[in-house]
């Protein structure tokens, strides 16, 4: 009897006190809402909420929210934060498209339609962002905002358009897409932005995708944009949007750019507001920040296509990566490095430029009166490579525009160069009468030794265009072998970029 006794209180004590590991699973829960539900409802599928912010307000980390389809006129700021290991994650129910809308929202000041403000580990995916617009004096009109000490935020598959301020220049016309800025007291950390599409907005003096200030390791990929007013992705210093950040480490960097496809980026999107022939939209702009590798992106018909340049006099930008990228028919530069003349002096160091083909370029004379040049080196350009790349001029073009004598370091090497006109290069001067020689040129510029000027690189089509070589093509296996981390390891294809130690000129191998 005492031994079954024993049993029986072993057996009681077993089920009323489970062992540790069962106590300390966590149930993760996931919320829906609808435009059709009640926020009295549970949160199911077949009794879901109405409101987005109401679902968001009862998450804990590893919880979801699935929103089915339909229009949520709410602005949404994410109240807690995720774990490493339980993310939180707002998204979209299979098949189905929500918008957050901001329709019936007045914009004042500097505000947002979805907001990540002190929170890390937080995911959105597959929302429509849109219709948030403004003509007040000093708005700001963004689709998604990204401040204070976040970290661990992906933005994934959302569609962020109509975001517009029409306010005049004189009122500070002014809006984003995405507003990220490192104003907190570390680094925003592992932001990634990926499966995108910015489209149809107009953000003034501003830029589409922003990132500024103290922003530490950051991946925005395979992302479209199109149809946009101004700038289109900058990485850049602190030192406007965060003017108190610590001067040290208020700055974006260390981040990777890559398999984009931008167009029609261009300040002619509003012509009433910038006036006719003003094309000095950058599609992808590197303006004081560092460290950022650009790569296997399609930059075309846009004002400017891969700018490195600083308007800054505290921050350069510095050790940047541009390669394997195809950049074609922008109405002036093709690649840009250096200060905006006689208004900056942060100037531009240790870059690269290696690998990209560029097609066709400057259709519109630049500010000076000047043909800007399929690549534009402007003041203090220090210790930069321009080297195997592919630059296909219009008859009418320059290759290469070098407009002052400041800058010195700089290699340029290993390219090809072709016209059906008369070759043109500038060294040092602003709009004098071009070197039209490719002898004389590499005897002004004690460059290019190494470099291959009249020889067709047979692309497959300048007229589609299709900006991939033939077989037969002269820039195959010609170029110059640095390193797989700094030529790439893959090509514009995502094909490997060095084979047998070989590398072939402009983006595909």
């Amino acid at each position: 009897m005492k031994v079954l006794l024993a049993v029986m209180i072993a057996a009681a004590c077993s089920k009323s006190n489970p062992p540790a590991e069962v106590n300390n699973i966590i149930k993760h829960h996931t919320y829906y809402v609808s435009p059709n539900g009640n926020n009295a409802n549970a949160g199911t599928l077949a009794a879901p909420l109405k409101s987005i912010a109401t679902a968001l307000a009862k998450v804990v980390p590893g919880d979801t929210v699935i929103a089915r389809g339909g229009i949520y006129y709410e602005q949404i700021t994410f109240p807690r934060s995720g774990a490493a290991d339980n993310w939180i994650t707002l998204k979209a129910y299979s098949g189905e498209k929500p918008l957050i809308d901001g329709s019936n929202i007045l914009v004042q000041g500097w505000q947002a339609l979805v907001t990540f403000s002190n929170v890390r580990y937080i995911s959105i995916e597959g929302f429509d962002i849109c219709n948030l617009v403004s003509s007040s004096f000093n708005t700001d009109p963004e689709g998604i905002a990204i401040n204070g000490d976040s970290h661990h935020i992906t933005i994934r598959n959302c569609n962020i358009y109509n975001i517009k301020s029409n306010a005049s220049l004189k009122d500070w016309r002014s809006g984003h897409a995405i507003l990220v800025i490192g104003n907190g007291t570390t680094a925003i950390t592992k932001l990634l932005i990926t499966g995108c599409t910015v489209h149809d907005t107009q953000t003034g003096t501003s830029e589409n995708i922003t990132l500024a200030g103290n922003i530490d390791s950051f991946t925005i990929s395979h992302n479209k944009m199109y149809h946009t007013e101004n700038i289109g992705i900058i990485i850049a210093g602190g030192d406007n949007l965060n003017p108190k950040g610590n001067v040290a480490t208020n700055y974006a960097r260390n981040g990777v750019i890559s398999d984009n496809e931008l167009s029609n980026i261009s300040m002619s999107n509003s012509v009433d507001i910038w006036g006719a022939g003003n094309y000095g939209a950058i599609a992808i702009y590197v303006c004081g920040g560092t460290g950022t590798v650009i790569e296997r992106n399609i930059v075309r018909d846009c004002d400017r296509g891969i700018g490195l340049v600083s308007e800054s006099n505290i921050y350069p930008t510095k050790t940047t990566i541009v390669r394997n990228n195809f950049v074609y028919n922008c109405w002036r530069t093709g690649i840009y490095m250096g200060d905006y003349l006689n208004y900056t002096s942060g100037g531009t160091y240790d870059c690269y430029v290696l690998n990209n083909t560029l097609l066709q370029n400057d259709r519109a004379i630049g500010a000076f009166g000047e043909i800007e040049g399929e690549i534009r080196l402007t003041e203090r350009c220090f210790n930069n490579v321009i080297r195997n790349n592919i630059i296909y001029a219009r008859p009418v073009d320059i290759f290469v525009h070098k407009y002052t004598n400041t800058g010195s370091g700089n290699i340029i090497d290993n390219n090809l160069y072709y016209t059906t006109g008369t070759p043109q290069w500038i060294w040092n001067s602003t709009n004098d009468a071009p070197l039209t020689s490719f002898d004389a040129w590499k005897a002004t510029s004690g460059t290019d030794a190494a470099s291959t000027y009249g020889v067709d690189p047979l692309l497959v089509s300048v007229t589609t265009p299709d900006l991939h070589i033939q077989t037969s093509s002269p820039a195959r296996n010609t170029g110059f072998v640095i390193s797989a981390d700094i030529n790439g390891t893959l090509d514009i294809d995502g094909n490997p970029r060095i084979k047998n130690n070989m590398i072939s000129k402009g983006a595909q191998q």
